[in-house]
C-alpha cells in the first residue's frame, strides 16, 4: 500500500516493484530495479527517503526517516528480512543482513557488510569495505566493533554519541519514557491523515 504523509507521496520508478503487502509512506523516492518484498515498511516521518537503483528492501524489513534525520540507500544495496535501518546515510554496494540495525546518523561506506543480527549504532561511520560480524556491534568514533558481551566497553562508547539529545532532542540528565512517548505520540499523530494513494500503472 502507498500513503501520503504530511502532504507527500511516494514516487516509484516504472522499472521498480513494491509488493502490495509492503508499505509505502510519505515522501520516499523508489529508483529502477528496485524491489521491495511483502510485509516491508518504508515510512518518510518527515525527511526524506532515497532507494537507488536496484536496492533490494527483503520481507518484513523497516527502512525510516525521522524529521531530522533523511535515510539515504545506494544503488545496488540488499537490506535483509527483518533489519532495522533508520535515518542513516548507506552508500552504495552495501549489504544489510537479516536482523541488522543501523540507526540515525550512521554512515556506512562503499561495500561494506553488517552481518545478521549486527548493530551501527548511531553518528558511527563504517568506512568502505568494514565488515561488523554477526551479532557484533559497531559504535563510536573514533569506530569500535565489539562483540555483544562487552556491553561495559559499548556502552563507554555510545554514552558520548548522546542518543537521547540526537534523537528525541532531550538532555540525558532530564529524559524520561514519558517524555519520550508524549513526544512521540504528538508527532505519529500526523498519521491520521494519511491517504491511500493508487500505485503506479
Amino acid at each position: 500500500m502507498l500513503f501520503t504523509h504530511l502532504g507527500h507521496a511516494p514516487t516509484i520508478d516504472p522499472d521498480a516493484w513494491v509488493a502490495p503487502t509492503a508499505t509505502v509512506c510519505g515522501n520516499v523516492h523508489i529508483g529502477p530495479g528496485c524491489r521491495v518484498m511483502h510485509g516491508a515498511q518504508i515510512i518518510a516521518e518527515g525527511s526524506r527517503i532515497d532507494l537507488g537503483e536496484c536496492v533490494i528492501v527483503l520481507e518484513n524489513a523497516v527502512l525510516r526517516s525521522t524529521a531530522d534525520h533523511a535515510l539515504t540507500i545506494g544503488k545496488h544495496c540488499l537490506v535483509g528480512p527483518g533489519a532495522h535501518v533508520v535515518g542513516c546515510t548507506v552508500a552504495d554496494d552495501v549489504f544489510i543482513a537479516t536482523g541488522a540495525s543501523v540507526f540515525h546518523g550512521a554512515r556506512l561506506g562503499q561495500g561494506c557488510e553488517v552481518r545478521i543480527n549486527a548493530v551501527v549504532h548511531l553518528r558511527t561511520s563504517l568506512p568502505p569495505g568494514e565488515t561488523v560480524p554477526i551479532g557484533w556491534v559497531a559504535v563510536g568514533d573514533p569506530l569500535r566493533i565489539l562483540p555483544p558481551d562487552q556491553h561495559d566497553a559499548i556502552w563507554a562508547a555510545q554514552a558520548p554519541l548522546d542518543f537521547p539529545k540526537f534523537v528525541y532532542g532531550f538532555e540525558r540528565a532530564e529524559v524520561s519514557m514519558a517524555k519520550i512517548t508524549r513526544k512521540l505520540s504528538a508527532s505519529l499523530g500526523s498519521h491520521r491523515d494519511d491517504a491511500p494513494v493508487s500505485p503506479p500503472e
